[in-house]
């Protein structure tokens, strides 16, 4: 076993920024996935919230720790674990990053809703709502491969699970999202092929968000 393991669920974009970080940082970890529709009782109790990731981690003196909430367990790998910074150097810069970290995972929840939507009001209202975060997003990118320019950073660590939903689709329903922003497009692409974000998810990450989305029978797949 590994000195951390990472609670999961296959789907779940909070998990896949965890996840991000850990490949980032070349640390080993065992990952415990779990069924959020029958959740465990062992899960229940280390979890407060209920939800994933949890990040278990062995203490020096031989105890166990659970971490939880994305943004903890990111900032306690940065701050604990060796391996490329992931936060700039400069304190105005890891301030912009966090934000902007922050500003970009708080627009999963939208964008689940918005491609799972049967409704066309529920869908069009969410996708007015996205491309205009979108768009402030274009604005603070820069010219690449990253957010930051060559950094890979906790920015971009928080992009690729967005990103991810769309690379699921065929393309013609998903570049109406992303038609005002070439910038981000750009960026999506870099993001695509890095390996710790390839890594985040399993195998058949796409088959499993795709029967998701038929199961919900979602607008986007019509």
């Amino acid at each position: 076993m590994n000195a951390l393991s990472l609670v999961s669920h296959h789907l779940c974009p909070f998990v896949q920024r965890a996840a991000i970080v850990l490949g980032e940082k070349g640390i080993a970890f065992d990952r415990i996935n779990v069924d959020l529709s029958e959740k465990p009782e062992w899960f229940l109790k280390k979890s407060p919230t209920g939800k994933v990731p949890l990040l278990i981690a062995s203490r020096p003196d031989g105890g166990e720790a659970v971490l939880f909430e994305t943004t903890v367990i990111c900032e306690f790998l940065e701050e604990s674990q060796e391996g490329t910074p992931m936060h700039p150097s400069n304190a105005f810069d890891r301030a912009r990053d966090r934000a902007w970290a922050e500003y970009i995972s708080s627009m999963y929840a939208d964008v689940w809703l918005m491609l799972n939507a049967n409704d066309m009001e529920v869908f069009e209202s969410k996708k007015t709502i996205f491309r205009a975060k979108i768009r402030q997003i274009e604005g603070e990118v820069s010219s690449g491969p990253y957010f930051n320019g060559k950094f890979f950073s906790m920015v971009d660590a928080a992009m690729a699970p967005l990103s991810r939903f769309f690379d699921c689709l065929p393309a013609d329903r998903t570049s109406v999202f992303f038609e005002y922003a070439p910038k981000i497009e750009k960026w999506r692409q870099t993001l695509r092929s890095r390996p710790s974000v390839a890594a985040a998810v399993g195998a058949d990450y796409a088959v499993r968000f795709r029967e998701q989305l038929s199961r919900q029978h979602a607008l986007i797949l019509q």
